[in-house]
């Protein structure tokens, strides 16, 4: 389940000097996002941390994968943060908060069960903002390359001598 902390007025160098108090997903500060054990944070430059916040969780319901860090989320959306984006984005943003208050729910980010956020996505899935944002994750997300070993992707292979004579035919994984 999903928990935001806000902690308007404070700094990211606060919290991090105070920590937070377990169960939260997010934290959301003054121009921040955090993760809720202060591992990782972004700052914001363009947009607000509650909607930095949403399409982190957007993205991880869209390609969700236990073992890939919210951090990673938040480095794939990280491009929507920027001047020409942010009225596409917000608006994007209060459309699925729209959706999830007429399911009864606060807002997106305050649906604690996946499969609930998951119907709110379906209802928006046409949508110019949810096809940018799912096309967008693609390579946001799948190229970082320190995303690639929790895959056991090894990265390229041609100025290595190819496939062929690297593990090809290695199918353990399979097993």
């Amino acid at each position: 389940m999903t928990r935001t902390t806000n902690l308007k007025g404070l700094s990211r160098r606060q919290l991090l000097s105070r920590g937070v108090a377990a169960g939260a997903g997010f934290v959301i500060g003054v121009n921040f996002v955090s993760g809720a054990d202060a591992a990782w944070a972004t700052e914001m430059n363009a947009l607000k941390p509650d909607t930095m916040a949403t399409l982190i969780q957007m993205a991880r319901d869209i390609y969700p994968h236990d073992k890939v860090a919210d951090e990673f989320y938040a480095a794939a959306v990280k491009g929507y943060d920027v001047p020409d984006a942010v009225d596409d984005t917000e608006a994007g943003i209060e459309m699925l908060n729209g959706v999830a208050r007429g399911k009864g729910h606060g807002s997106y980010i305050d649906i604690g069960w996946e499969r609930d956020r998951v119907d709110v996505l379906r209802a928006i899935e046409d949508s110019a903002f949810f096809q940018k944002v799912r096309g967008g994750l693609v390579t946001g997300l799948y190229n970082q390359k320190a995303v690639w070993p929790i895959f056991g992707y090894e990265g390229e292979s041609y100025s290595k001598g190819g496939y062929i004579n690297r593990g090809f035919d290695d199918i353990s994984w399979i097993g």
